[in-house]
């Protein structure tokens, strides 16, 4: 059986008021802990004055008696049966056993070497029931001044002293007769313990066999029937059970305590198993099907925008990702024909309208609004003309290439600027034919005879002439 124990990270994280630091330790609280073992305290903080241990599960009163410098110690709520093991603590001042299971009265004479103990607290203890209980008390510790919260008289002391013998005598045959209740109270809690682990396994042997009794196709054709149909039996048995045991009369002992203890955990832990297991079976979402067809899916929820921008021949896409979100929890990933963005693990995947070039494509943080702006050059180049204005033009030609120009109209070259017509296309084929044919020498001749053909050639002096 494992025992929870003092570690030096609970240790560490009670001491944040000491900068963490545990060997200048002066006090600590480790109250409500579920410490079932008390260890290791003497060796790390040696300068204790304080101590708080109230509402655990400890048994003993143990590994405390190197902490000379402690002055209070509170042990309430625990399942400590007798005081022991602490005479070491020599400026012990005031303890507190408030509500634990102490029937050995008789075991407080170890008190006597703690000579500046003052105060001392024992209600709801067995010991209290006791005839005689406080003058024995009082008799016994001489430099006790309050017990239970009530001041101690020098006439009470005089009078308990006086029947001391008397009241000895009681106190042990009443510590006799707890003794013996407590060992058929131990011997009881063991039975139950025996019994319950039986019926575990039992009812764990019922379930394998209930198992292996359903065939391979039954469970195939009903397994959501079947899984909610056993989520409800174990809901109904686990109720019963909640049923049983909180109805069951218990005596209050130490074992009762802590088997209470250990059902409130075990039923704890399995709500966390029921829980972390729904989460592992929660299914993956498809991004690709079976068929090789990607889908568009927005796991995160977040808006986005997909601009073609044909001047630059790509395509954007702005994704609004979290402002504050730190860029390391993003994961792009860029394909031919789709995009996938991982934010925080959840997939942001868009099916794109033509085919990219991945090894060209750029992801940037906005440093304004924190999106994410993916630029992807498109794989289908598209050839843009350019062209050049001729100086054989007419200014007035030039001004109405710059009127088309900025309208944004194709531009036309025309041979006769009167005439609204396009240039003969059989005549460039025919002059096109000539030069190709002919030798470099033949090429003025066919200069001359183009500006013979134009009717209205003016020859403008400052345009230079063509060679």
């Amino acid at each position: 059986m494992m025992f929870l124990s003092v570690t030096e990270d609970l240790v560490r994280r009670r001491a944040e008021h000491n900068n963490c630091e545990i060997f200048s330790l002066e006090e600590i609280s480790l109250h409500q802990q579920e410490i079932e073992k008390l260890e290791y305290l003497d060796k790390w903080c040696r300068d204790l004055k304080i101590l708080y241990l109230q509402n655990n599960l400890i048994p003993k009163i143990e590994n405390v008696g190197k902490l000379k410098k402690l002055e209070y110690l509170n042990v309430a709520l625990n399942n400590i049966e007798r005081i022991e093991n602490l005479e070491g603590c020599e400026e012990l001042k005031k303890l507190d056993l408030t509500a634990n299971f102490i029937g050995e009265l008789s075991s407080i004479e170890a008190l006597k070497y703690n000579i500046h103990l003052k105060e001392l607290f024992l209600v709801g203890n067995p010991c209290t029931e006791f005839e005689g209980y406080r003058q024995f008390v009082v008799a016994t510790l001489h430099q006790l001044k309050c017990l239970d919260s009530k001041e101690i008289e020098r006439s009470e002391r005089i009078q308990a002293l006086q029947n001391y013998p008397e009241v000895k005598q009681k106190i042990r045959e009443q510590e006799q007769a707890y003794l013996l209740k407590r060992a058929r109270e131990k011997e009881e809690a063991q039975r139950r313990m025996l019994e319950r682990k039986d019926k575990k396994q039992k009812q764990r042997e019922s379930n394998i066999g209930f198992d292996s009794s359903d065939s391979l196709q039954n469970k195939e054709n009903h397994q959501a029937e079947g899984d909610g149909e056993q989520e409800t039996w174990r809901r109904v048995d686990d109720d019963e059970e909640d049923r049983r045991f909180w109805e069951e009369p218990t005596p209050y002992t130490p074992e009762s305590r802590l088997e209470t203890h250990r059902y409130i955990e075990e039923k704890r832990r399995a709500k966390d198993n029921i829980r972390e297991s729904k989460k592992r079976e929660k299914p993956l979402r498809t991004l690709v099907t079976a068929e090789g067809k990607v889908l568009n899916v927005n796991v995160p929820k977040l808006h986005f925008s997909l601009k073609d921008d044909e001047e630059n021949n790509q395509i954007i896409l702005d994704l609004a990702v979290y402002r504050h979100l730190d860029t390391s929890l993003l994961d792009v990933d860029v394909q031919p024909t789709y995009i996938r963005v991982l934010v925080k693990g959840k997939p942001f995947q868009f099916v794109l309208p033509e085919e990219v070039k991945p090894d060209s494509s750029s992801a940037k943080r906005s440093q304004t609004t924190g999106h994410l702006v993916v630029t992807m050059p498109k794989a289908k180049e598209i050839i843009m003309a350019k062209q050049k204005v001729s100086t054989s033009i007419k200014h007035s030609d030039c001004n109405t290439l710059q009127k088309n120009a900025r309208s944004g109209q194709a531009e036309k070259l025309e041979v006769d600027p009167s005439k609204y017509s396009f240039p003969d296309v059989t005549k460039i084929i025919q002059e096109k034919e000539r030069i190709g044919q002919g030798p470099i020498s033949l090429q003025p001749e066919k200069i001359t005879e183009t500006k013979k053909s134009f009717v209205d050639f003016e020859n403008n002096e400052d345009v230079p002439p063509l060679i």
